[in-house]
């Protein structure tokens, strides 16, 4: 009897164990959504991701030079807490960028042990500067640097962080904001962030004050850094939801409701100030920002139960491709159930019912129009970030989009929800596509889109020791 119940028990162990050393192009099978099997699951020839750069020559517009230290550091508010810095504070420095900036960072590890990177949640920049250890670069251990080069095409509202062991590094404080876009008069830059259980903008806990004259339009930029969905809204004024994820909205209107931000996700909200000032509120009334003119105390409340619905907001407007001729097809259902993770016992998050590394491999060939839906059965939210893209929600639950087109880098995914949604295979390489809950991630949410024909010479463990979680 015992033997019936441990053979059985041996083998999902046994066959549950991940190597010590492996190529993400190696893991899982390959799914080709109903597409071509062109160049089947081994790449042998064509593009390296490592040749898959930003420009290598010319002289930057903006450099940017970030050391991460692991130490105890001052929030801004005061309080002490044991985490990761960058150049000695955390969030790390902004880095505001121009379109058509020619960007360079170099990133200097002098205390972080189990290595760092910089990955530019939300900037589709190409895939060897994606920041993603094991997968598009090693991690930059103690003593190295690295350098990172793109250009910013894209104007929007966007942040940086560290996609090695990122479930740790993200949470104690290795992060950053960066916004594409000249500063204007009335920009709010709003990083929420939890350290050690103390909810933070800015790294400063509480309430806080920013000075702006009454009558001047302000385009408050929020950014969720933390594991879990937030409401997020103004009191004190109409507003409208002017940009998602880095990407204007079409005809956006005034609301009062509060806005769901996904972790990982941005929204850029809008309005005209008050004479007696408005409060950005990120959760709850106690942490918030009033913005208003010198010595007003903005009106203070707890946001409103509704919230915004962006599958209805804004008004339509052509996508820049058809969705309907979609050349793959993909599913993406999100489960769980118990079992072995690399020998380890637990209830594991799955993929098309598969534990992680056993999971689909999304194969697309540059140029596809990509449709895939994403369902939800595991019983708890999903953020789901796919890197390198940016994709447009084609509906929820069955109803289609009637509003602005959504696009989307960073997707809530509820409990029992399924959404629909499209893009266009337009930036090749090897890129991650997980649950921005980062803990989930280290858990096995996570695979990827791959282009076919492309190779990567990174790998995940070995003497690196990439964890691109």
């Amino acid at each position: 009897m015992a033997l019936a119940v441990l053979v059985p028990l041996g083998y999902l162990w046994a066959t549950s164990l991940v190597p010590g050393e492996y190529s993400p192009t190696e893991m899982g099978y390959a799914d080709f959504g109903g597409g071509p099997e062109s160049g089947g699951h081994e790449h042998h020839h064509g593009m390296n991701v490592a040749d898959l750069t930003g420009p290598r020559t010319g002289t930057p517009d903006v450099a940017v030079t970030l050391t991460a230290r692991k130490q105890k550091f001052q929030l801004a508010s005061g309080e002490t807490v044991e985490g990761y810095t960058l150049n000695g504070t955390s969030p790390g420095p902004l880095i505001r960028a121009k379109v058509g900036d020619l960007v360079q960072v170099t990133l200097v590890n002098e205390s972080v042990k189990d290595g760092a990177t910089l990955h530019w949640h939300g900037i589709d920049v190409p895939n060897a500067e994606d920041g993603v250890a094991g997968v598009t670069q090693d991690a930059v251990p103690v003593g190295g640097n690295h350098v990172y080069r793109f250009r910013a095409e894209q104007a929007g509202t966007y942040w940086y962080h560290s996609h090695q062991v990122s479930a740790d590094e993200v949470k104690g404080g290795l992060f950053g904001t960066i916004v594409i876009a000249p500063k204007e008069p009335g920009e709010v830059v709003a990083a929420i962030h939890t350290y050690d259980g103390k909810r933070t903008i800015n790294g400063r806990t509480g309430s806080q004050h920013i000075d702006l004259p009454a009558g001047t339009t302000a385009r408050v930029r929020v950014v969720n850094t933390d594991n879990s969905i937030l409401r997020v809204g103004l009191i004190g004024t109409p507003y409208k939801v002017v940009a998602v994820d880095g990407r204007d909205i079409h005809g956006p209107t005034a609301v009062t409701a509060a806005y769901p931000l996904a972790a990982g996700a941005r929204v850029d909200l809008e309005a005209v100030v008050p004479a007696g000032g408005m409060r950005l509120v990120a959760g709850a009334a106690n942490v918030s920002v009033g913005i208003g003119p010198a010595g007003t105390e903005p009106p203070s409340a707890e946001l409103p139960a509704k919230t915004v619905d962006l599958l209805k907001y804004g008004t339509p407007a052509a996508l820049g491709f058809d969705p309907g001729k979609a050349d793959r097809n993909f599913e993406y259902r999100i489960g769980r159930r118990p079992g072995f993770l690399d020998g380890v016992p637990g209830l594991w998050w799955t993929i098309n019912g598969h534990k992680y590394p056993d999971v689909p491999m999304y194969m697309v060939a540059e140029g596809d129009v990509v449709r895939m839906k994403i369902s939800n059965s595991s019983g708890q939210a999903h953020p789901m970030h796919l890197h390198g893209h940016h994709a447009v929600v084609l509906s929820r639950n069955g109803v289609k989009t009637t509003g602005s087109p959504w696009w989307i880098d960073t997707l809530e995914v509820g409990n029992d929800e399924t959404y629909e949604i499209a893009f266009v295979a337009d930036n090749p390489g090897v890129w991650m596509d997980h649950c921005h809950n980062l803990p989930h991630a280290s858990q096995g949410l996570m695979t990827h889109l791959m282009y076919e024909g492309v190779s990567t010479p990174y790998r995940i463990g070995g003497k690196s020791a990439n964890e691109p979680e």
